[in-house]
């Protein structure tokens, strides 16, 4: 399945612009593979005196976003978990400036949260692997939106890719 195969119904109007940020020329195991060798390979790459930078009072540094990335990464793999084991409950959204101001990324070095991310990625991989093509089609409510387990794949690298994006255009 590819990022074509996806609907509008499937995912919030908010997260369409994360959702048009995903190459639609892989599948989306095989795209969760690529984006997170990607995302390594370019943090890498990073001179070391700007993960610490903020390019504004109050902004996030390079750091804060990466932990962001895995704060966000672990909510979306859980919510794609419980609408894929067909649990209905609707789940509420998360506040991501709490998350990032209780979260100590900048207390961390690069290596620890590339290798934390990695890890984390390659277990939501196997998480994916597992779920058959009902699970992925399941929907459940979340932040008051109905979105798809498989959209949820897709929105780990759309919005790993958003903040790609970011790193470029405010970072760098």
């Amino acid at each position: 399945m590819k990022i074509t195969d996806i609907t509008p119904d499937e995912y919030a109007p908010y997260q369409e612009a994360y959702i048009k940020l995903v190459d639609p020329s892989y599948p989306l195991i095989e795209e969760l593979e690529i984006s997170v060798h990607n995302l390594v390979h370019f943090v890498r790459e990073i001179p070391m005196d700007k993960y610490d930078y903020r390019y504004a009072e109050g902004k996030w540094t390079i750091k804060d976003i990466l932990q962001h990335l895995i704060d966000s990464e672990r909510i979306f793999a859980y919510r794609a978990l419980r609408f894929s084991r067909n649990d209905t409950t609707a789940l509420p959204g998360f506040d991501e400036n709490s998350y990032a101001a209780n979260a100590h990324g900048d207390d961390r070095s690069i290596n620890e949260l590339l290798t934390e991310m990695s890890a984390l990625r390659h277990a939501n991989i196997m998480m994916f692997k597992s779920f058959d093509k009902e699970d992925m089609l399941r929907k459940g409510t979340a932040s008051g939106y109905t979105v798809s387990v498989r959209a949820f794949g897709f929105l780990l690298i759309g919005h790993q890719n958003h903040h790609i994006n970011v790193f470029r255009e405010r970072y760098l």
